[in-house]
């Protein structure tokens, strides 16, 4: 009798002993699956809040979408304006006995403006705007006199293939003088295109460029007045 007590007890004191283990366990699992949901409720909202922050971000697909005719435009007719600028620049560096302040200047204008010339090119193909106005360039005025702007659809301060000709064959001062007077009338129709734009445009980041690019050509025109005074 007493042994089949003795065994009766064990058989009980192990039914609890894994029933406390298997409480146990179960606690654990629960916690865990607990802990789980609130690490993923942080990343989650982490994750939301990037989303909206690339949304805003300038640059974005939607930002770079914002813009009008005025900014088509800008780009369509600076990117060939800034191209021949880069043209002017690479002939001066190519020359002998040209002073350095010149060709820094040089170097200046086409490390400025060749970057320029991808960001208009990205802005159009995201706009979805040929790289050429309507008719091609034919259409539209390349002045090589006087300064500012006459119209969204002009480029005053543009050489002409002559008058890049007679520069590329010209050398020491003769050549310095030909570039900062062609230079500064170019400038000049830079900074009134990009006044219109300021004035008419609606692309943020175009606005923005053609306020750098306002301030910056103005003051090298300065600079260029000043070179040729001494020269």
């Amino acid at each position: 009798m007493k042994r089949s007590l003795s065994l009766a007890s064990l058989s009980v004191a192990t039914l609890i002993t894994l029933s406390a283990c298997g409480s146990s366990s179960g606690g654990d699992t629960a916690g865990t699956s607990g802990e789980s949901s609130a690490a993923a409720a942080p990343s989650a909202t982490a994750e939301a809040g990037t989303g909206a922050t690339t949304e805003a971000t300038p640059g974005s697909s939607e930002a770079t979408a914002e813009h009008n005719d005025a900014d088509v435009m800008f780009a369509q007719m600076m990117i060939p304006h800034h191209q021949q600028a880069v043209e002017m620049s690479d002939m001066m560096l190519s020359k002998d006995g040209i002073s350095p302040e010149i060709t820094d200047l040089a170097t200046r204008i086409k490390d400025a403006q060749g970057p320029e010339i991808e960001t208009m090119t990205g802005w159009l193909e995201a706009w979805d705007e040929p790289m050429e106005p309507e008719g091609g360039m034919d259409g539209h005025s390349m002045s090589t006199t006087g300064s500012g702007m006459g119209g969204s659809g002009s480029m005053e301060g543009m050489m002409s293939e002559d008058q890049m000709s007679e520069l590329e064959s010209a050398e020491g001062t003769e050549a310095s003088r030909i570039f900062l007077e062609s230079m500064t009338a170019h400038h000049e129709g830079a900074v009134g295109m990009a006044e219109n734009e300021i004035e008419n445009g609606r692309s943020p980041e175009a606005i923005e460029l053609a306020e750098t690019i306002a301030t910056t050509q103005q003051a090298e025109i300065t600079e260029m007045e000043e070179l040729l005074a001494g020269l």
